[in-house]
């Protein structure tokens, strides 16, 4: 492995546990709309949520609209009309209190964060992710945050990392490693970016795609040893 100075990290699904945090957001907000949360309804809200996010990625639609008509879409199909700005306003407060981490995040980020330059790169609602971080103990450990709210762009896309590269001192790119779970959003923004990318696979999923990280890890505490191995300073 390169002697890497720059460690760029995604937020959700690698270091804090957005499955948990999602769920409970809306089992709270089903719960406030008087609606039972069913199985197949949070997992069609989950389908739906996807393919809006992946169609933001793609540069298709805007976040604005990625909020505030998954709700409205969804619950269309049961035959409620609602109000899907409103509906996400009440579920982003309650997801806002989730900041569960992944297992051996805080460890991890705690042990590097002295040896390594490191930073957050997200998709996502400025605000929910800022708290979310903060309430999580990750925040005071990372160098600078950049959420595609506050740049004008997302990852995948090469002006987000443009945006990110002009804002860290003295950044190489060849000194940059990207860890992140998503195929599409991490791994071929870092390829874009001319990063080297580590995919954070937990469940082991298949690559179905052409795309091809540098590194694949199934546990964080791997991406330590990964690190330690080439290094003296840990």
């Amino acid at each position: 492995m390169k002697n890497y100075q720059t460690l760029l990290f995604d937020v959700d699904d690698t270091l804090l546990d957005f499955g948990a945090a999602e769920s409970l957001a809306l089992h709270f907000l089903f719960k406030d709309q008087n609606i039972l949360l069913t199985p197949e309804i949070e997992a069609r809200y989950k389908s739906i949520n996807q393919g809006l996010w992946r169609d933001f990625e793609e540069g298709k639609i805007d976040r604005d609209e990625v909020i505030n008509t998954r709700f409205s879409i969804l619950l269309k199909e049961y035959d409620q009309e609602v109000d899907g700005a409103l509906l996400e306003k009440n579920y982003r407060s309650y997801l806002e209190e989730g900041h569960q981490l992944v297992t051996g995040a805080f460890e991890l980020i705690t042990s590097l964060h002295c040896h390594y330059d490191i930073y957050i790169v997200t998709n996502g609602v400025s605000k929910t992710q800022y708290k979310r971080l903060r309430d999580s103990g990750l925040y005071p450990l990372c160098k600078d945050i950049f959420v595609s709210e506050d740049t004008g762009f997302q990852k995948p896309m090469k002006e987000y990392f443009d945006y990110v590269f002009a804002r860290i001192p003295n950044f190489s790119v060849e000194k940059g490693l990207l860890i992140g779970d998503s195929l599409s959003a991490d791994i071929k923004g870092g390829q874009l970016a001319g990063l080297d990318t580590c995919w954070f696979n937990p469940e082991l999923k298949p690559n179905d795609t052409d795309i091809v990280p540098t590194y694949q890890i199934q546990k964080l505490d791997e991406l330590y040893r990964m690190l330690k191995i080439n290094s003296t300073i840990l």
